[in-house]
């Protein structure tokens, strides 16, 4: 029943609570089974813990071109402390949304590709390849239970992949007059920094001038007022050129200039939110998440450390990103990576014209743009394998609904069309890829 009722499908999947931290993944994962099962698709469970299981399922093909992965993630992020109009897990349909935690973030992507799976089996497709199905854990805290655990401990089961469809992408942007079709083909690389600042210290009752909480000012206060440099990548040079000739006139000229680095800075700050959205694709990024600092009130620190989130642009290293933070804060701080996962410098774009075809021919006033994503994905994980991932998960949003607002908030939600929309057009990807 689910292969032509995604929304229903959907619906039961938010119902499991897989908040991550801790997961519990298995319920969801074992639901999965149970609907590939009935449809008379045998998977394959594996875990690195009994409660973070992932699964993968495969629909033969003619072998007349390499295998197609399919692949997303159950778990979602927390809802504490979040006011919601809808109880965010039980898939609750009103006011044409399907509600709940994992309803863009992406449980809907998994139910769009499991319809799209089911349908294929129940009409007999006849597939150019085989196509893989993986219901993944854990994206949302790393992946170390989900691709990155596939990836290294399984790698055989995706022998012969090129190409995969995941998350973001498909969802509709609008700029100027223009409804935008983003398909993701590169992602930014993460590159988590420890800042150690050390100073005097002391008693509390005697002040210390220029200590480590006074460089830890100064230091917070340099990251937050001075860009990285920018960097036009072959990625955001094929997104801002794709835009900029859609739309034309003065617009276009406007969005053209982002790729001009002696301008880009200027641009995005006169692009206002826009420009907001449009900056961390053009420059490496940090920002401060976490601090440890004393532990007695009446005890002045003689160290502090500050986690830093920081973000690569694709082809950059964390000597690069490392070189470029020296020149806003100095030397005297010391820097170390904490956790690096690395990406593709350039995006294989050989399955993009088929993708993009799909979403004209469902849309024709849409224009499919490639997409650089300021995030990171589990492509990042499946890249190592040689395989590049487009997000498609396309959805037709009202043009004010804000996505990216809406993703990992309160009252998350996703129109009934859009999850009908992104099935149907995930399995026309099914019957084209490969020719």
């Amino acid at each position: 029943m689910f292969e032509r009722n995604p929304v229903a499908l959907l619906q039961r999947l938010i119902q499991f609570d897989t908040t991550n931290p801790p997961g519990n993944e298995a319920e969801c994962i074992a639901f999965i089974n149970r609907v590939l099962s009935q449809a008379g698709i045998e998977a394959q469970i594996l875990a690195k813990s009994p409660q973070r299981p992932n699964l993968i399922a495969r629909l033969p093909g003619r072998g007349n071109a390499p295998p197609l992965l399919l692949y997303g993630h159950v778990d979602v992020v927390t809802t504490e402390n979040q006011e919601w109009l809808q109880p965010p897990f039980e898939g609750k349909v009103a006011d044409g949304f399907v509600w709940g935690r994992g309803a863009l973030d992406m449980k809907g992507g998994v139910a769009m590709m499991l319809s799209a799976f089911l349908r294929a089996k129940s009409e007999g497709l006849d597939l150019p390849g085989d196509v893989i199905f993986v219901a993944l854990a854990d994206e949302e805290a790393g992946g170390d239970f989900g691709a990155r655990f596939l990836v290294e401990e399984h790698a055989h089961l995706f022998d012969g992949v090129r190409y995969a469809i995941g998350e973001f992408g498909g969802f509709t942007l609008y700029v100027g007059n223009r409804r935008f079709y983003p398909i993701q083909v590169a992602e930014k690389q993460i590159c988590w920094l420890k800042a150690t600042i050390r100073g005097q210290g002391g008693h509390g009752s005697m002040p210390v001038r220029g200590g480590a909480m006074a460089k830890l000012a100064r230091f917070l206060l340099n990251i937050d007022q001075h860009r990285l440099p920018v960097h036009v990548t072959p990625a955001a040079q094929l997104m801002f050129d794709a835009m900029a000739s859609s739309l034309g006139g003065l617009n276009g000229w406007i969005l053209r200039q982002l790729t001009n680095p002696r301008l880009t800075n200027i641009i995005l700050d006169r692009l206002g939110p826009r420009g907001r959205i449009f900056d961390p694709l053009l420059h490496n990024t940090v920002s401060a998440t976490i601090l440890h600092g004393g532990d007695k009130i009446n005890v002045i620190p003689s160290q502090v450390v500050v986690e830093l989130d920081g973000r690569l642009l694709p082809g950059f290293s964390p000597d690069d990103f490392m070189a470029e933070l020296r020149q806003i804060v100095g030397e005297e701080i010391a820097l170390e990576v904490m956790r690096h996962d690395p990406g593709p410098a350039d995006p294989d774009m050989g399955l993009f014209d088929a993708l993009a075809n799909i979403l004209r021919e469902a849309d024709p006033d849409g224009v499919p743009i490639p997409l650089l994503l300021s995030g990171v994905t589990d492509g990042r994980f499946f890249s190592r394998l040689g395989i590049q991932t487009y997000g498609f998960l396309p959805m037709p949003l009202p043009k004010d609904f804000n996505f990216v607002q809406t993703i990992h908030a309160a009252n998350e939600r996703i129109p009934i069309a859009a999850v009908e929309f992104g099935a149907n057009a995930i399995y026309e990807a099914l019957k084209r890829f490969g020719k």
